[in-house]
């Protein structure tokens, strides 16, 4: 950031009173302008033994198969934003959503929530950000092809977790996921 989105104004960084970060401030009005990590939303959406994957039209990772989701916009829940995502990259209509995995990504000042979710029926198709959607079978997930290592991990857990059909939401630390790109990064 280099100018105020208020007056214009350049701004410095310094720490604020009463505040223990640096942060950009408007030299003009004194503006404190704070940068916070961005919320990613997506479902974990099921069909009888299958989750539906979406391959990505866009980069990051372009070509690479992905869970259906993306930023929450203001004035909307998580869950409200995880449907929204489902529906544009994969057209899909989701029910019965319950929280499942949540990830803190610090390095890229990110947090990624997932949805464990119910298809409501077998209308779907690629939205403009995906290339292609299809339902996988557990042995048929490309893990080799997976964007992203919260992907990866979310459905690990379902995996184990649907054996014992208890389903706990997680909160796993970012080694859970280093881990797990690492065992399928030359896979």
């Amino acid at each position: 950031m280099k100018f105020c989105s208020l007056c214009g104004g350049p701004l410095s960084q310094h720490i604020p009173p009463g505040d223990n970060r640096l942060r950009h401030v408007c030299t003009h009005c004194n503006t404190v302008h704070y940068q916070n990590p961005r919320i990613v939303a997506g479902c974990l959406a099921v069909w009888e033994d299958q989750v539906l994957l979406c391959k990505r039209a866009i980069e990051p990772r372009r070509g690479y198969w992905t869970l259906p989701a993306g930023f929450m916009e203001n004035s909307e829940t998580m869950i409200e934003a995880a449907s929204r995502e489902t529906m544009e990259e994969a057209r899909a209509r989701v029910s019965d959503l319950d929280l499942y995995t949540l990830f803190d990504l610090p390095h890229i000042s990110q947090v990624y929530v997932f949805f464990r979710a119910r298809l409501v029926d077998l209308d779907f198709s690629a939205g403009e950000e995906s290339l292609e959607v299809r339902l996988f079978r557990e042995n048929e997930i490309p893990w080799s092809e997976l964007a992203f290592p919260t992907v990866g991990r979310t459905l690990e857990c379902y995996f184990a977790d649907r054996v014992a059909q208890t389903y706990p939401v997680r909160n796993e630390p970012l080694e859970a996921l280093r881990t797990h790109y690492k065992q399928h990064k030359n896979t």
